[in-house]
């Protein structure tokens, strides 16, 4: 029973199931026909506002283009008023700037410079589009007309304000180069900022607008008369403030010099040595002529020279670096080669007028001249390197100005060392020339003086032998060769010298006083070339020369010792005869050691009487020789007296033994001494 009760009931529930299914398929397939209804409505309406698109553009679309085209009217009309008033504005040009380019670009030269472009782009115009136009003559006249007030401004700027560089300033640029590293480097200031800005303006505009060069013919010009100005002013310096002992310092070097100890002075090559040069060209002139004067003049004119040659470089140097700022690129090394002709024409005929002077007193036997040359040309070979860069991209006549220069120096110099060598072989043995004390022959010591001059400039003087040998191995060992040339020459000077005072010693009647003059001279080269570095450089072409010179000066001492046998014959004992003690002497005998005595006396009193008034200036040698004589005269008359003093050969012993031992000695200590 409870099963088909149970039954009944899910029969039920499965039927009310059913049901619902029912009614929800009923829903569904109702919402769906709502929808497809909706969809249709959709579709309809969409349609319809694409229809209504479709009508609404076929009526804009005309719209749009005639909007378009309004557009491009309107800007084809304002381009075309823009192109009429660009026209226009040429034909006011002329009228616009003629004022401004009539009072000129003197204080307002951009704005000039605006207006040249405003009557060049008229006149470019004009030529394009309107060739017979009346406007165009005008403009191109007023284009003209300017061009020409720029060049005239260009010119009166530069005139105004070029301006010679101080002598001081050009001390102390050149002086730079003996400066610390760790200072900067002195420039110039050649011209204002804002006139240089002014100047670079202009000439930037000609070239490129002007096509005229014109200006750089100005430029050249204005500043080749500076700088020939520049140079002249620091000689002219030289001349009013040099004096023949020393170089004028700049005032700015010497202020700095009291705070900064490693500022060096200005110097010319060798010029520590002018002291010596001064007495070597006095020596030589007193010798060879008159020159009251002269040598001072010499002295200043080489330092002025000299330091003109450093003033051009540097100068030169700060002329290009300021060319480079004003003139194009492609015309610089020309315009630089025009500029820097006069001053250094100037400089290089100087130079030739210094090289023709030394010929000349070459020919008058003069050589103190070949001392302008050698500082000259040294200073000129050590500038040499910066002579070429400055003179780099100019004109090969302008390079080979200094070249000349120098090959004409070494030249000149080579024939003067060559003709002064010459000269110390035959200069005449003259009885008036010669030292009546046997001391050093002015020809001696002119000659040291010259050797050791050599001394301070040896490459150049080696250069200048050098520069006359055609040899393979000049060119090779170039350093090397050169002074083995110089050490052949001073051989040269050195053995001539000799044969030339062997010759002179002859002119002396007396073979004693001539061996004084040939030793004193022979002392003389020897300390001299010892002093000096004269011995080393000898050294490289003869090693044995100091001791040559040292057996030369032993010969003529043993020469002058012979002049003593005369009085020391007399007392030697080979030359006298055999005496017995206590034998009374033979009047014969008695007159022989009267004789003897005499004889010594006489000889004693002679000699010392002559040989005081000669001279051995060197005190070393002097005393030796003073010594030797008198231990040789003190023992052999010592030994006589002992011998023959207490025998009785006269009545009147005073009158015969006049002199003791020490008297002797005391006498030959008074010799070579006019005030003993």
């Amino acid at each position: 029973m409870f099963a088909t009760e149970e039954l009944s009931a899910r029969r039920r529930e499965i039927e009310e199931k059913l049901k619902q299914e029912e009614e929800n398929l009923s829903f569904i397939k109702e919402s769906l026909e709502k929808s497809d209804q909706l969809t249709k409505n959709m579709v309809s309406i969409l349609s319809s506002f694409e229809s209504r698109l479709m009508k609404l553009e076929n009526s804009i679309i005309p719209v749009h283009k005639q909007t378009e085209n309004l557009q491009r009217l309107q800007e084809n009309v304002e381009k075309t008023l823009s192109c009429l008033d660009h026209v226009i504005s040429y034909y006011h040009v002329a009228k616009d700037t003629e004022k401004i380019i009539k009072e000129g670009p003197t204080g307002r030269l951009e704005e000039y410079l605006s207006c040249m472009d405003k009557i060049q782009k008229a006149v470019e115009y004009f030529q394009d589009n309107n060739p017979d136009s009346p406007e165009l003559n005008r403009v191109k006249s007023l284009f003209e007309r300017g061009k020409e007030s720029l060049e005239s401004e260009f010119r009166s700027l530069m005139t105004r304000h070029t301006k010679p560089v101080p002598p001081i300033l050009i001390l102390d640029l050149i002086s730079g180069d003996d400066e610390m590293e760790t200072q900067e480097e002195m420039s110039l200031e050649h011209l204002p900022e804002s006139v240089l800005h002014d100047i670079i303006r202009i000439s930037g505009w000609l070239v490129k607008n002007g096509r005229n060069q014109d200006f750089m013919t100005v430029y050249f010009q204005i500043r080749s008369v500076q700088l020939d100005r520049s140079i002249k002013g620091l000689k002219d310096h030289f001349r009013k403030n040099s004096s023949s002992t020393g170089v004028p310092y700049s005032p700015a070097i010497q202020n700095k010099r009291k705070d900064t100890p490693t500022k060096k002075p200005i110097k010319r090559p060798g010029h520590e040595h002018d002291l010596r040069v001064k007495h070597l060209c006095d020596t030589l002139s007193d010798k060879h002529g008159p020159a009251a004067g002269r040598d001072d003049v010499f002295d200043i004119e080489i330092d002025a020279y000299i330091h003109c040659v450093s003033a051009f470089v540097k100068l030169a140097q700060s002329e290009y670096q300021l060319l480079t700022e004003i003139v194009p690129e492609h015309h610089q090394k020309k315009t630089f080669d025009s500029l820097i002709q006069e001053s250094l024409d100037n400089l290089i005929m100087e130079g030739d007028n210094i090289v023709s002077a030394a010929r000349k007193a070459i020919i008058r036997h003069d050589y103190s001249a070949v001392l302008t040359i050698f500082p000259i040309l040294k200073h000129l070979k050590q500038m040499k390197p910066e002579f070429d860069q400055v003179l780099q991209g100019t004109a090969a006549g302008t390079k080979n100005k200094l070249p000349g220069l120098i090959t004409s120096m070494e030249t000149t110099g080579a024939k003067a060392l060559e003709e002064f060598a010459d000269n110390i072989k035959n200069d005449p043995d003259k009885e008036y020339n010669m030292p009546k004390d046997g001391t050093v022959h002015e020809l001696t010591s002119n000659a040291i003086l010259f050797l050791q001059q050599l001394l301070d400039f040896q490459e150049t003087a080696g250069a200048m032998l050098a520069s006359q040998e055609t040899s393979s191995s000049a060119s090779i060992y170039s350093s090397e060769f050169s002074r083995r040339l110089l050490s052949t020459y001073i051989c040269k000077v050195l053995g001539n010298l000799q044969l030339n005072l062997l010759s002179k010693s002859k002119v002396y009647e007396d073979p004693a006083l001539s061996a004084i003059f040939l030793h004193n001279n022979y002392n003389y080269i020897l300390k001299s070339l010892e002093k000096s570095e004269l011995i080393q450089l000898v050294a490289v072409t003869q090693k044995t020369a100091e001791r040559s010179y040292r057996e030369l000066i032993e010969q003529q001492i043993q020469t002058y010792q012979r002049s003593w046998l005369k009085v020391t014959d007399y007392i030697l004992e080979r030359n006298l005869p055999v005496f017995q003690p206590g034998v009374k002497l033979k009047d014969k005998e008695r007159q022989m050691i009267k004789e003897r005595f005499k004889g010594f006396n006489d000889g004693l009193e002679e000699l010392c009487k002559i040989q005081k008034a000669w001279a051995i200036p060197d005190m070393e040698q002097r005393d030796k020789i003073r010594q030797a004589q008198k231990t040789i005269v003190k023992e052999t008359y010592g030994a006589f007296l002992n011998r023959y003093g207490n025998v009785p050969f006269t009545k009147n012993p005073e009158k015969y033994i006049k002199y003791q031992v020490d008297q002797v000695g005391e006498m030959i200590e008074k010799l070579f001494d006019t005030s003993a």
